[in-house]
């Protein structure tokens, strides 16, 4: 209301002179900025600062995913549940806001196209709309639990607040644990009206088959490693040496590449930590210990550096196969080569099993002290 108002004003002002029409229409532009809080992004996009009234979607990649949704909204052809799986950060969680968007958007530009500005897409945008509810694990590598399942069906069974659908959107839903999955099973077998449920999991292997036979699957795959490069460059103005690093780092992750962007002391730690494996394959034994008890004090640390770690001998093994794949890490290219002509292939594999070996111990809670100490001594000396 307040940007129609705001728009007839800034029209039609200039259209009449006399005195009484200005104070009139004065009035009616007050009236305008009154009503500023019901309809901010509308106003603004009035007043032409810069924002984009039909944003769109707004994905990296996944055409074909956004394609079938939009149609889906746009036909009436909507699935009562959707599960959309892929690999962390590729864009699961952002696909399903857009969705949300598109169903419940307020001034949609075209059908099935949110417009990203209104009232119920910002709230969307941040998760903070009264008719959308998002259920994950309490903590960081916690589960998702029954409780939290069962206080969401009441919610379920109320019609929308303010939008067209209710929507529950449950995000890495391979954390659920069994009862918890188990209790999502009545709600996917007898959807309340007006109700859309929208999951998360890096695979449907994880979840139980009954509830993925029961949800319109989405499979979203990595992406291209130029494909990532040029949304860094044109959105997020990346510098073109620094954006094609990011993208080779994402492993086919637009989240991953925007992470390593906006949080630059991430990538000066794995500099340390690829420095430090460098250090450890020309290091005596005495030397390796000291590191590895070093290392076991800070369990994140050491699950972070094991993944750096298997980044690197991956990158290790493709150049001892002579595979023409892309490295990952690309500006320890010269090491990497250096360290593939010394080994062979089948002492690359022999080390990359020992890291994921390792991977394996750290999540049976096996001691971490031991686990690192025996990594170190299987080491390649160089």
């Amino acid at each position: 209301l307040g940007g129609s108002l705001f728009k007839f004003c800034t029209v039609h002002f200039s259209s009449f002179p006399n005195t009484r029409c200005w104070h009139s229409y004065a009035g009616i532009l007050v009236l305008a900025f009154w009503c500023w809080h019901l309809d901010y992004p509308c106003l603004v996009s009035h007043l032409n600062l810069g924002y984009n009234k039909t944003m769109g979607w707004d994905v990296i990649g996944h055409e074909w995913a956004v394609k079938m949704l939009t149609e889906h909204v746009a036909q009436g052809r909507l699935r009562h549940a959707y599960l959309i799986t892929g690999p962390a950060r590729v864009g699961r969680r952002t696909l399903a806001l857009r969705f949300s968007q598109a169903l419940n958007c307020l001034q949609p530009p075209s059908p099935g196209e949110p417009c990203r500005i209104c009232r119920s897409c910002n709230s969307i945008e941040h998760m903070t709309h009264p008719d959308l509810s998002v259920v994950q694990a309490e903590q960081v590598n916690g589960a998702l639990r029954v409780h939290q399942i069962r206080e969401l069906h009441h919610s379920l069974s109320l019609a929308p607040y303010e939008a067209r659908f209710r929507i529950a959107l449950f995000l890495r839903f391979e954390d659920a644990n069994p009862q918890a999955a188990n209790a999502l099973l009545k709600t996917l077998e007898e959807p309340p009206p007006q109700v859309i449920l929208m999951l998360t999991a890096e695979s449907g292997e994880q979840l139980l088959p009954t509830i993925v036979s029961r949800c319109e699957a989405i499979r979203l795959r990595p992406l291209s490693v130029e494909l990532i490069r040029l949304a860094l460059i044109n959105k997020w103005e990346v510098a073109p040496d620094q954006a094609r690093l990011l993208a080779h780092l994402s492993n086919g992750s637009p989240g991953q590449a925007i992470r390593w962007h906006k949080q630059p002391e991430l990538l000066e730690e794995r500099q340390t930590i690829i420095n430090d494996l460098t250090s450890m394959l020309k290091a005596g034994r005495l030397d390796r210990f000291v590191y590895a008890q070093t290392l076991a004090k800070d369990r994140d640390k050491l699950h972070l550096t094991l993944q750096f770690w298997v980044s690197f001998w991956r990158d290790v093994l493709l150049r001892a196969a002579g595979a023409s794949a892309p490295l990952t890490n690309l500006d320890w290219s010269e090491d990497i080569e250096a360290v593939a002509q010394q080994l062979s292939i089948e002492k690359t594999r022999l080390v990359l099993s020992n890291l994921e070996m390792s991977f394996y111990y750290l999540e049976r809670n096996i001691n971490s002290r031991l686990a690192t100490e025996v990594l170190m001594l299987d080491l390649p000396q160089l």
